[in-house]
């Protein structure tokens, strides 16, 4: 391996080792992911008020296997009292399917009240993992910045393993916010192992000095908070997918069909939260971090201005900023005025982060603008 002056390569090595040391525990909480989601929440959907609180006790009246109808719930408070809902349900593989009149507080799912010991044990190991494999991978970005004694994203392979830490971070913090959304945890690991795969298997570059024009303050600043948005979107295109599948299966659900979207097993949509948690989750996350994506594009074009000397000259990587930041605005402008939720929003929210995607890996590899000198 050539290093280039300046460079520790013993810091260096030990930035690839912490790397491939994290996507090994990455796998490992994959799988146990996979396990709660294969294995978890069987039995009757815990519903819960969202008035009540303490320690609650569930009865749901079961359907006639695959047949719809009306039934009562009655959810018992630790303070005494009942409430008494209603729900239309439908029944089969001896399990009880919630598909309406749920609200955001209801608790199946992996990590949820009804998740098998066995299940609850594996997500519990997958998180510790997770943070495991954060830190050692933290550990990676960190020796990386270390070895050449500058900020550690400045070419793809760099961009794309803090990337991947954003990722696992953004989830992290949601769950440690006591969000119900251990969820998460599989299509994160997944995403997580592919980017990581792709930066060390072809956008791999070993350590070196970056040109003049990235010696800046504005590495910092711009390329941080590119990160933290790039993490934080992907978290929020999981939940739209999620929220696409999970409709779909009460659509077909509710149709007589007894395979989810694109044939999976029913059992495996059933344990998820309700569509519309998806769908806010989705929302609330693009709503928040849509600001910083401003600021993102405004401090890259104040350093444009520096090493440049023009705030703007359409280079395609600030065209393609401009025309995902107009798509996230679509996105919001809609679901805040027109008042589009559901199907029609989560295409748009789609759209918008394809044009991220593209901007990531499209722009920086396919075209050549002056973004290029970065390389990948």
């Amino acid at each position: 391996m050539h290093l280039a002056s300046g460079v520790d390569p013993q810091l260096a090595d030990l930035s690839n080792k912490l790397i491939y040391s994290a996507m090994a525990v990455y796998t490992i909480a994959m799988f146990a992911h996979m396990f709660e989601w294969t294995f978890g929440s069987k039995g009757a959907v815990a519903v819960r008020s969202k008035e009540q609180s303490g320690n609650l006790a569930e009865t749901v009246a079961a359907a006639e296997p695959k047949a719809a109808k009306q039934v009562t719930v009655t959810v018992a408070g630790a303070k005494g009292g009942t409430t008494t809902l209603t729900r239309t349900v439908l029944a089969g593989e001896g399990a009880t399917v919630v598909t309406g009149g749920r609200g955001e507080d209801d608790v199946d799912g992996p990590g949820a009240a009804g998740t098998s010991e066995k299940a609850d044990l594996a997500g519990r190991i997958a998180v510790s993992l997770t943070v495991l494999a954060l830190l050692l991978h933290g550990g990676g970005i960190v020796a990386r910045g270390l070895s050449v004694s500058r900020w550690p994203w400045g070419n793809m392979y760099e961009f794309s393993c803090a990337f991947a830490f954003a990722m696992t971070a953004a989830y992290l913090v949601l769950l440690a916010a006591k969000k119900n959304v251990r969820w998460l945890g599989l299509p994160v690991t997944v995403a997580v192992l592919l980017t990581l795969g792709i930066a060390t298997q072809v956008l791999y570059t070993d350590s070196e000095q970056l040109v003049p024009a990235l010696h800046s303050y504005w590495l910092a600043i711009h390329v941080s908070t590119a990160i933290i948005c790039g993490g934080a979107f992907y978290a929020a295109f999981i939940a739209t997918l999620l929220y696409l599948g999970k409709d779909s299966f009460d659509r077909r659900m509710a149709a007589g069909l007894t395979t989810g979207p694109l044939g999976t097993s029913a059992s495996i949509w059933r344990r998820l939260p309700a569509a519309s948690t998806f769908d806010k989750l989705s929302y609330r996350i693009n709503a928040l971090v849509f600001p910083l994506w401003t600021f993102t594009i405004i401090a890259g074009a104040i350093w444009a201005e520096a090493a440049w000397g023009k705030y703007w000259e359409w280079d395609p990587k600030e065209t393609w900023s401009f025309i995902t930041w107009v798509a996230y605005a679509c996105y919001l402008h809609a679901r805040a005025t027109a008042g589009w939720k559901g199907r029609k929003a989560a295409y748009l929210a789609l759209a918008a982060f394809a044009c991220w995607l593209f901007n990531y890996y499209g722009v920086n590899i396919f075209v050549t603008g002056k973004h290029s000198y970065a390389g990948i």
